[in-house]
């Protein structure tokens, strides 16, 4: 089990957040609450659909669902307690809630890094193993794939949260950020945080670089595969359904291998406060929008969905 130490136990940390100003404060508050509306209705929408019309009961649509579901409860581990904050002058987060965002929010994220690779995999097979595909990634593998990206995450941010638990912070509460996260918490401790940063590197190691490097591979085999084949029309088609994973996969990758591949003390705090950003609140509201912007089943889905919501209405 995990036991934090006896000097670390504060009542509660104070969030400095993202500004002080009362005027952008209203502002990033308004530009949140509408962007957080918005991230939960598309995510909302798309597992509905992909739940509902037969045409999307696919695997690609399956790991699409379980994305969808990590982007909605990622929002919400951290965007309402930010939202609360910019609110009020005295800025703060109970330890009890700060450790349960850390453990959540770093949970989630490493779930994500190695479910991605899972949907590269899918990719994989689709334009590689055209024939196969079915075969291939069969409902169990697929299930099984989702199962090993959910308890690789939170195995590896309940190893992180216990690590960081038992630093001694010494009264030191003040986070140079908008949300609990491992960096910032590493900056407070009065301590010697070598094995904790240790740890930090070998941990996001094996979350970020060993799915990346999966991703890479799977794309390196789609890329040859694709380049055999003859018609332009026919290289377009098939690279166009991994355009948008690969989208996604640029974005959340890079900013989170820039705050956890690099020691603690080395953290440019300002810029660590806008990479953070990315990864805890862009990534999870543009992801919806990137997967199905372009995506024409999905488009048709949605319409048959709204066209039988007004037939019914009109009944």
């Amino acid at each position: 089990m995990c036991k934090h130490h006896s000097n670390s136990s504060q009542r509660e940390f104070i969030l400095l957040g993202l500004s002080d100003n009362p005027y952008l404060e209203m502002l990033f508050f308004m530009v949140f609450l509408i962007s957080y509306v918005l991230t939960l209705l598309w995510s909302l929408a798309v597992i509905v659909v992909s739940q509902l019309d037969p045409s999307l009961q696919t695997p690609m649509y399956f790991f699409i669902i379980n994305l969808s579901f990590l982007d909605l409860c990622s929002t919400t581990a951290t965007v309402p307690q930010m939202m609360v904050n910019l609110q009020r002058s005295q800025k703060t987060i109970s330890w009890t809630g700060c450790m349960a965002q850390l453990f959540i929010s770093l949970g989630l994220g490493s779930t994500e890094c190695v479910l991605l690779a899972a949907m590269a995999y899918d990719r994989y097979a689709a334009v590689c193993h055209p024939l196969r595909y079915t075969a291939i990634m069969s409902r169990s593998l697929c299930w099984l794939m989702a199962i090993a990206s959910w308890f690789s995450g939170m195995t590896a941010s309940f190893v992180q949260t216990c690590l960081t638990l038992r630093l001694p912070l010494c009264g030191h509460n003040h986070i140079n950020d908008f949300f609990c996260e491992v960096p910032a918490l590493l900056s407070l401790a009065c301590a010697d945080t070598s094995i904790n940063e240790a740890g930090l590197l070998v941990g996001s190691a094996g979350i970020l670089p060993v799915p990346l490097g999966l991703i890479l591979v799977s794309y390196g085999y789609i890329g040859a595969a694709v380049l055999r084949i003859r018609s332009a029309e026919g290289r377009c088609k098939a690279f166009s359904t991994c355009t948008s994973h690969l989208a996604v996969v640029s974005i959340f990758f890079g900013t989170a291998i820039y705050t956890y591949l690099q020691p603690p003390s080395q953290h440019p705090q300002d810029q660590g406060k806008i990479v953070s950003l990315f990864y805890a609140f862009i990534t999870p509201m543009v992801n919806p929008l990137i997967y199905t912007l372009r995506n024409k089943d999905v488009h048709r889905a949605l319409r048959r969905a709204l066209g039988k919501q007004c037939w019914m209405q009109q009944s």
